[in-house]
């Protein structure tokens, strides 16, 4: 069990991604943890994460991570991106004994329990899918389900851009839909019948804000599983463990920052987020 220790519990609690995708893990957090406060970076100067190598992806998670740590004092890490989490959580936790560190990882153990068809389609990035940490999972899990794995190759990014077009139905949103449908034609068939898939794994936090376009795909009857509310809770308990909840009372805040373009992350917080935050600010995060 990882050692820590809570310096201040009035700190903020630090969450990073690649992109936009970690608002929906962000979401999760202020739903659960509502006096909290929060800082997130948006790494979209260096994004997509999911098709660049592990170590590319390992060294700009420990550039944030000491980042967070000089520049905001942060309590905790989210590491709201699963192919962050898959290459670097563990060295995370090796360079910060001190602080509690939280991953992400593709919901395969919820949706076991929720499937009835024991069918169950998993969309992740080609990273997390070749990440030593997936196999073991996946492995864990050995004869409880059938899991139908596919790599959504550039759809993270469709998400990402699509979120920053001005208008709705721009060429990045029908790019983006149309990643959708070739993946889910890619998996299927989806169903409640013997057979088909009941149950699809979103394995990346991008895909939940697709979830209104893979929910018309494949149909009313199948459940979408992510991983935002599990990861808020647990982020709950440690912070419970070491004496480090923020105390009632105290409103949440939020401060947001971007390696790249500020102003589209400001957007997708508006659009998505149940809590205001302040103006994204640019910033330079270089390699350590």
């Amino acid at each position: 069990m990882q050692s820590v220790n809570v310096s201040s519990p009035r700190a903020p609690i630090g969450v990073f991604d690649s992109g936009i995708g970690g608002l929906s893990v962000l979401r999760a957090l202020q739903a659960e943890l509502p006096h909290e406060r929060f800082v997130y970076l948006a790494d979209t100067g260096h994004a997509p994460y999911g098709e660049r190598g592990d170590a590319f992806v390992a060294g700009r998670a420990l550039a944030i991570a000491g980042w967070l740590r000089a520049r905001h004092g942060i309590k905790a890490l989210v590491v709201a991106c699963n192919t962050a989490t898959a290459a670097a959580i563990a060295r995370l936790r090796q360079q910060h004994p001190g602080l509690i560190v939280v991953g992400v990882e593709p919901a395969l153990k919820p949706a076991v329990t929720v499937t009835r068809t024991g069918r169950i389609g998993v969309f992740a990035t080609r990273g997390t899918l070749a990440s030593g940490k997936f196999a073991r999972l996946l492995q864990s899990l050995q004869g409880q389900a059938h899991f139908a794995l596919q790599p959504c190759d550039g759809l993270a990014e469709a998400i990402e851009r699509a979120a920053a077009e001005p208008a709705p139905g721009g060429g990045w949103t029908i790019k983006m839909k149309a990643l959708c449908a070739r993946y889910i034609g890619a998996v299927g068939p989806f169903g409640t019948e013997t057979g088909q898939i009941d149950t699809l794994v979103l394995g990346c936090t991008h895909y939940v804000f697709a979830q209104d376009v893979l929910r018309n795909l494949v149909g009313p009857g199948v459940q979408l599983v992510e991983t935002g509310a599990p990861v808020a809770r647990h982020t709950r308990r440690l912070l419970q463990r070491a004496n480090g909840l923020a105390p009632g009372g105290g409103a949440s805040a939020l401060q947001l920052f971007s390696t790249g373009d500020p102003q589209a992350l400001q957007a997708a917080a508006a659009r998505w987020l149940r809590a205001p935050a302040g103006p994204a600010q640019a910033v330079d995060v270089p390699m350590p």
